[in-house]
């Protein structure tokens, strides 16, 4: 009985530390490709807005395969749907890998290989993301996800210099060490099956798929469209959750056009692909630190204030960028920017993961997803028709104008402001349930 009132502790959780496993190599593999197109595109093309083209395709993929991939992932095995995606990625890595060594990486090429593994990235990560419900606690969840923050943040550290030294080589390195990832992925995506079996545990996805999960109870089969229906309208009738979805959207927005503006201005004035790369992983160092006091911070402190001071701070190092073009400098600014995002990050995601429904969260997740990252595509073509038309400036102070934006609608928002520390969050959800 007395074990049953101890804090469950993560790391003793080795499901949860397989499942961190799985994700994270194939986080490693998106951050690597994340650094290595724009900058591929650039060496290809030598135009920041036909860049800017390759990119927004891909957002704009990943979201409309996200639709999908919601109701895969409330319809079938959420750990099957993982290794699928993971063998998948194997495939599409070694053919953009094939690709690089035949030297046949042009405009075209490249454009249909983000497009690819995007839409392998919509389809499939939010099962990922939804099976963490599973695997961890309501009363853990925030510091989960205060921890996959640190991680994201590690990926970013590293992916940067990785990714720089990779591309230093070639672009097919780089789609080794994808190949790599997704295959490490696959690998601990199999063996999270295997203990899921081994213990007993139903796969979430398949037992709402047959009514069997306790929360969803008995369900009729209804078309893809009323499912994807169904996640949009329970996502918006809650607001504590829909309300929110706009001002992510914004600060999504502003801030990454400003950094991919940074990064396209610092390779269109000629610095090394290891130094950008060097850059962002100093820009990810500062957000690991932010990382480590995020598990202290979610239970400590409400997590309207959490979002209210991290879209404050990232707004106002977004207006300072700016000002200033030396690398160091922008390192410096950028850095402060982001020192707060993984406690909000943290605090956001973890209350969403407990108010949501088991049967529902597939559907939930790839609809804020589509929401909150709706504009997300405009983010490059921003980036690289700003520097086209107005310079390096004037792009990065409308990027600074949409974020400010973000931070007056927070303050506005009443349902984002009220949202309190972890320990009370599933008792602060109950009160949106429908009767």
């Amino acid at each position: 009985m007395s074990l049953a009132t101890q804090p469950h502790r993560l790391w003793r959780n080795v499901r949860y530390l397989t499942w961190l496993v799985s994700d994270t190599s194939k986080g490693l593999a998106a951050s690597l490709f994340a650094f290595a197109i724009p900058l591929l595109a650039l060496i290809v093309t030598n135009d920041p807005a036909q860049a800017g083209i390759i990119g927004g395709a891909g957002m704009v993929a990943r979201l409309l395969t996200t639709l999908a991939g919601g109701i895969l992932a409330d319809r079938h095995r959420r750990i099957l749907l993982m290794l699928l995606g993971s063998l998948i990625g194997i495939v599409l890595a070694g053919g953009f890998t094939l690709l690089a060594l035949g030297d046949a990486l042009t405009f075209g090429s490249l454009l249909v290989i983000d497009i690819l593994l995007a839409a392998r990235s919509g389809l499939f990560d939010v099962a990922g993301e939804s099976a963490l419900k599973e695997i961890v606690p309501d009363e853990a969840m925030g510091r989960a996800q205060a921890a996959n923050q640190g991680r994201d943040a590690a990926l970013q550290l590293a992916g940067g210099p990785i990714g720089g030294l990779l591309l230093g080589v070639g672009g097919w390195l780089v789609g080794v060490a994808m190949t790599v990832c997704h295959a490490v992925a696959a690998v601990t995506a199999w063996m999270l099956g295997r203990e899921a079996r081994r213990a007993g545990i139903v796969d979430a996805g398949a037992a709402e798929a047959d009514g069997s999960a306790i929360d969803a109870g008995p369900a009729p089969k209804t078309s893809a469209w009323a499912e994807l229906r169904e996640g949009f309208g329970w996502l918006m009738s809650r607001p504590d959750l829909g309300g929110v979805l706009l001002i992510i959207m914004v600060i999504n927005l502003g801030f990454n056009a400003a950094t991919t503006t940074v990064i396209y201005a610092l390779q269109q004035e000629g610095y090394p692909e290891l130094l950008i790369g060097t850059l962002t992983a100093a820009v990810g160092a500062v957000m690991l630190v932010g990382a480590l006091f995020a598990p202290l911070l979610v239970p400590r402190v409400k997590a309207g204030v959490l979002a209210i001071i991290g879209l404050s701070v990232a707004a106002a190092g977004t207006v300072a960028v700016s000002m200033v073009t030396e690398p160091w400098a922008i390192v410096a600014v950028l850095g402060l920017a982001v020192l707060t995002l993984p406690a909000l990050n943290a605090g956001m995601m973890g209350y969403f993961m407990v108010a949501t429904p088991t049967h529902l969260l597939g559907r939930a997740n790839s609809a804020a997803g589509v929401l909150g990252m709706g504009a997300l595509p405009l983010a490059p073509l921003v980036a690289g028709f700003g520097l086209t038309w107005v310079g390096r400036e004037w792009t990065l102070l409308v990027c600074a104008g949409l974020c400010l934006v973000a931070v007056a609608l927070a303050l506005g928002n009443r349902a984002l402001r009220a949202l309190p520390v972890e320990s009370e969050w599933s008792e602060h959800a109950k009160q949106f349930e429908s009767a």
